[in-house]
């Protein structure tokens, strides 16, 4: 799973967003006697992050990767 953190510089929000992602994947398809489908071992074989919005300020906000490790997040004034 993808580890990016983001931020609406916009409104200040680090918690909601709809993000649309592109994933191609890999596994191992089990089916029970019933017809139950069971996905193992998945793999990702790639991603790409197509969208990002801010829940709160829809498509007007400008959202940004930021790393919390390593930037300071500070709220808008």
């Amino acid at each position: 799973m993808n580890e990016t953190r983001y931020r609406c510089t916009s409104c200040g929000n680090l918690t909601r967003f709809d993000v649309t992602v592109l994933r191609r994947t890999r596994g191992f398809h089990h089916y029970s006697l019933a017809g139950d489908l069971e996905i193992e071992d998945p793999e990702v074989l790639s991603e790409v992050v197509e969208d990002v919005v801010c829940r709160w300020c829809g498509p007007a906000g400008k959202v940004v990767e930021f790393d919390p490790a390593t930037e300071a997040v500070t709220p808008p004034a």
